[in-house]
């Protein structure tokens, strides 16, 4: 008796509940972890997020014994046919909440042989999106109360591993290659389980004591930069929520506030699982009525290239085309100024964040998005305007994220690359004048809410 597991956002072998519920039901045929590379998924995604995709499936291979099987097609139509080629009784998966995802497993569901049932063990998260409810039992609409009912919910300890694991041996596994349009540095990055281990466990032991302060400078290293393997799954947040409750004596704030992240995280899922639609519409019907402009006119084109004439947003979308990843402060200053300095509505943004970052999470994304925009749970005030030159003094104060990425402006000392039509010279290099005026942008924002407000 042969069990598959079927590997989509938990590239690992570590605290791995599917991986656990299959050992339990395999017999002698051991189990056969396979990748599916699903064509739907990757049509949509940019060369930095396949570059990182591809880096994941190569590290689960290792992680794997190198009995990991990669298909290339459809699910419902590779998996029947390879459940039927090893005589599997079972497929095991991690739990999905996303639309796709579950729409996808349903269809999976339903194509294996009525007597191999698709069985889902554990999720990506710490407490499985649904789970945490309401004393009415209904679903959480704001972020506080969520985040002390997941506290009180609580979540396992991290899965040990199965002990006389065997694997199936018996299975021809398809070359990993993306179509037309896939990375072209492929393998350059490195996004497996042993890398996430490594980082995670640097970050306790330097970066974590600082983190509720530098995690808001982008010209600084003080993230902690599991988002990837968050997305991935080559590293579980239970496996992360346990380490933080251990070395919590001295670093309070700090553990406080990144449990917080994390729980943010599992919010946003548990809105999407409760509220699928919210993917790419607005959660919340107040703002229906307010007046958008068309985005292949209002600067959309500009503003993901990177050449809108303001510093730190040109610096943010540049670092996402270059890096797959953008600063999370970054992100909420390029979202506000697409939204409300361009007047362009928030999923145009969200989809071109998605296709390229590396850690693109439809959940945190989309919702992100709409904090922004003023349209979803505990969202910001619409009036709240990011300026994106206060912003930049703020959180780039000596200007060295900025001159990073934005090679035109290296000659600009200082604070004043932040505002460089007060510096002369400071156009020589071809930088762009900015494309609208952030003043008038913002009272035309403000006019539009209280238009479409009523």
């Amino acid at each position: 008796m042969t069990s598959i597991l079927w590997l989509r956002r938990d590239l690992r072998r570590t605290d791995h509940p599917a991986l656990v519920a299959a050992h339990d039901a395999a017999g002698a045929g051991g189990v056969l972890p396979v990748f599916v590379v699903d064509p739907t998924l990757i049509a949509s995604a940019g060369p930095e997020r396949l570059t990182a995709l591809h880096a994941a499936i190569i590290g689960a291979r290792e992680s794997f014994d190198d009995m990991l099987v990669v298909r290339h097609g459809r699910p419902e139509e590779i998996l029947p046919v390879l459940a039927r080629e090893v005589r599997a009784a079972s497929v095991h998966i991690t739990a999905e909440s996303t639309p796709y995802g579950r729409r996808r497993d349903e269809r999976v569901r339903a194509a294996l042989m009525p007597d191999v049932p698709l069985v889902a063990t554990g999720s990506p998260y710490a407490v499985t999106p649904g789970r945490v409810r309401t004393g009415a039992g209904t679903p959480y609409q704001v972020f506080t109360p969520f985040s002390r009912a997941w506290r009180d919910h609580g979540w396992r300890r991290p899965a040990e591993l199965p002990v006389g694991l065997t694997w199936h041996r018996r299975a021809a596994s398809e070359p990993l290659s993306f179509d037309a349009g896939g990375p072209a540095t492929i393998g350059a990055a490195r996004v497996d389980e042993r890398q996430a281990l490594d980082r995670w466990h640097e970050f306790l032991a330097t970066g974590l004591e600082s983190y509720a302060v530098d995690r808001d400078r982008p010209d600084l290293s003080g993230t902690s930069g599991m988002s990837v393997h968050l997305k991935y799954g080559t590293i579980h947040p239970r496996t992360m929520l346990a380490d933080l409750a251990a070395v919590t004596a001295g670093r309070g704030p700090d553990v406080t506030t990144y449990v917080n992240e994390l729980c943010w995280r599992e919010f946003y899922a548990d809105v999407l699982w409760h509220r699928p639609a919210s993917a790419w519409t607005d959660l919340r019907p107040g703002l229906s009525a307010m007046a958008y402009d068309d985005p292949s006119t209002a600067g959309l084109a500009d503003w993901q290239a990177g050449r809108t004439g303001y510093p730190l947003v040109d610096a943010g979308m540049r670092q996402l085309l270059a890096e797959g990843w953008m600063h999370n402060r970054v992100r909420m200053v390029t979202a506000s100024f697409l939204v409300k300095d361009l007047h362009v509505w928030w999923p145009f943004g969200a989809r071109h964040f998605l296709a390229h970052l590396r850690d693109g999470d439809v959940a945190s994304n989309s919702h992100g998005w709409q904090w922004v925009a003023g349209t979803g749970t505990d969202a910001a005030p619409y009036f709240r305007v990011f300026n994106p030159v206060a912003q930049g003094e703020r959180f780039d104060p000596a200007g060295d994220y900025v001159r990073r990425y934005v090679p035109e402006l290296r000659h600009v000392a200082g604070r004043a690359v932040h505002q460089p039509w007060k510096v002369a010279g400071a156009y020589d290099d071809g930088y762009p004048a900015p494309i609208v005026d952030h003043g008038e942008e913002r009272e035309e924002a403000l006019r539009r809410y209280a238009a479409a407000r009523g």
